[in-house]
């Protein structure tokens, strides 16, 4: 392995390198701190450690300030996120998720942007009992978050079932190879005897002592759909189909969609093709290119430990003559492909015999509600299921490989259920992606989740008034910088600024090659409307053949068109 350059960084460790180096090796003081009875929280330390384990503490900020006026600690809680590569689970697994959210959690699942499960509401006396019933389902939260390769992402859009297993069986492949070695996780949630002296004999030969710089994800898309929103990825395998068969895969790197309010030195950006590999070396180019960040990654400023910030420092051209000296072979040239779209597609479709239905899942919250009893009907497809479920990177779910004899007991629970396939909704809610933001993410600055839907309600009346209810546009809402949602790649995108206040972006590229810019600051409601509806006006007018809505913003002049997260402020 090269060391030149070796941990470059502009300056001293930051504190979460500090905490990792005497974590003894993601350990910290978790056991003591969960056995520790008098407070429902942990120590700050431990809960940067914990996120390696899958989970965040977290705490209901609506009822925050009533708490401290009446001198009560915060209702603490935590938040477990699933590792669930590809978002394939069985119907035991999603029974169990079921089963756990209802005894344990808030009585709701989120269906994440990383296509897997999240809980919320877990207290901490209840953490090591729901960890241990995951893993008796043959799920856990190992590296689900933290600064090591999270959930691998694949490309779950039914009609591409023909070659989704083998697609699929690479991103698990990615997501094994990729795991920290370290026994903590085991030890400490699965009571696995622990190893003597740890420090002195484990090791991590991939990531090392200190682990990533930041966060690391990976996906693997499928032309023609880039469902995964393959330039976010800071590694990414764009599938190449060839006479019906996978050849390999494209590979890109250097996508992220985080930043902060303020600060032109963090921006989003696009991740760029550097090459093509064979299918049997996906695992070593993902293993040497994390290498590549473990040595290069500023781990002095988070704000810019990012794989992307690696690469723009350093350039394109160097990243693919590091990664080739570290492989000992040269990626080849890049393969065509083409993207067509970012999203899902709804309802029943049928492939080689098998038999999918794609449910519209908003914002991926599964909840029963007197008017729609979703997590319900879902448990009671789940009994009788006998394929897999697909959690799509757009939040929604797919009842997936539906043998011809159980379609029709499946339909009829839809039926019995109300459930939707969302084609009722116009095109601009089923393209509609939000984060949970408020009361639980304590980054949020305004609402996401709670609030996309409403807004959507209102912007529709405008869409009514143009005629333009079934046009497809991508819009999603973050209630914080960190963007979760990926909104910097919605055609309309908005970014909590405040309560109630949002940053409006506009003029990303449908099929999400392409970054928005903004386009007003800090504005409400009755600003976003008045602003939506001139716009609309002029794209139902004026609009070319075809032409998506992001395009015509560009086109006309709205927004400048943006080719790189460096231009991303100017």
């Amino acid at each position: 392995m090269t060391t030149k350059g070796v941990n470059q960084q502009a300056g001293p460790p930051s504190e979460m390198e500090h905490i990792k180096d005497r974590s003894n090796f993601l350990r910290g003081t978790l056991v003591e701190s969960f056995e520790e009875r008098l407070t429902a929280s942990i120590p700050d330390d431990d809960g940067k450690l914990l996120k390696f384990h899958g989970s965040y503490m977290q705490d209901d900020r609506d009822i925050r300030n009533e708490r401290k006026r009446q001198k009560l600690e915060p209702v603490y809680a935590f938040m477990i996120r699933v590792r669930l590569a590809g978002g394939v689970a069985t119907p035991d697994q999603w029974l169990t998720m079921d089963n756990l959210a209802n005894t344990y959690g808030n009585g709701t699942l989120k269906l994440t942007t990383r296509q897997t499960f999240q809980l919320h509401g877990i207290l901490k006396w209840n953490m090591k009992k729901t960890i241990q019933e995951m893993d008796q389902a043959l799920m856990d939260t190992i590296a689900a978050c933290g600064d090591v390769n999270r959930n691998v992402m694949s490309t779950a859009n039914p009609y591409q079932s023909d070659i989704h297993a083998e697609v699929y069986e690479v991103s698990k492949q990615i997501s094994d190879h990729l795991l920290p070695k370290t026994r903590a996780y085991h030890e400490i949630w699965l009571d696995e005897e622990k190893v003597l002296e740890s420090s002195k004999v484990e090791s991590e030969p991939m990531y090392g002592p200190l682990y990533l710089p930041r966060k690391f994800k990976i996906g693997v898309a499928i032309p023609p759909s880039n469902d995964v929103d393959i330039y976010s990825q800071d590694l990414g395998f764009i599938a190449i189909i060839e006479d019906g068969k996978l050849q390999g895969f494209n590979v890109t790197a250097g996508g992220g969609m985080g930043m902060t309010h303020g600060d032109t030195d963090t921006y989003p950006q696009l991740a760029r093709v550097i090459g093509f590999c064979p299918v049997d070396k996906v695992s070593e180019v993902a293993e040497k290119i994390i290498t590549i960040q473990r040595d290069f990654g500023n781990r002095s400023e988070r704000k810019n430990a990012r794989f992307k910030y690696t690469i723009d420092r350093h350039g394109l051209p160097w990243l693919k003559e590091e990664l080739n000296e570290r492989l000992g072979w040269d990626l080849e040239e890049a393969r065509p492909f083409h993207f067509e779209h970012n999203g899902d597609r709804y309802g029943w479709l049928e492939n080689d015999g098998k038999w999918h239905l794609t449910l519209f899942i908003e914002n991926g919250r599964v909840k029963d509600t007197e008017e729609y009893p979703l997590m319900t009907g879902l448990r009671e497809i789940a009994k009788v299921h006998t394929g897999d479920f697909r959690l799509t990177p757009s939040q929604n779910l797919i009842i997936s490989n539906v043998s011809r004899k159980n379609k029709k007991k499946i339909d009829e629970l839809v039926q019995q259920y109300g459930l939707t396939d969302g084609k009722e909704n116009s095109a601009l809610r089923r393209n509609s992606i939000a984060c949970v933001a408020l009361p639980t993410c304590g980054l949020a600055m305004a609402e996401a989740e709670r609030y996309l839907p409403s807004l959507i309600s209102k912007i529709e009346d405008i869409l009514d008034e143009n005629g333009l209810r079934d046009e497809e546009i991508v819009i999603r809402m973050s209630g914080c910088p960190n963007s979760c949602s990926r909104p910097a790649l919605g055609e309309i995108a908005f970014i909590g600024k405040a309560p109630g206040k949002y940053n409006m972006y506009l003029g990303a590229g449908f099929a999400g090659d392409r970054l928005n810019k903004m386009y007003k600051e800090n504005i409400g409601e009755e600003e976003i409307l008045e602003t939506l509806k001139p716009i609309f006006s002029h794209y139902a007018k004026e609009r070319n053949e075809k032409e998506h809505f992001g395009d015509f913003v560009v086109r006309t002049g709205y927004v400048a068109e943006v080719t790189s997260g460096l231009n991303f402020h100017t």
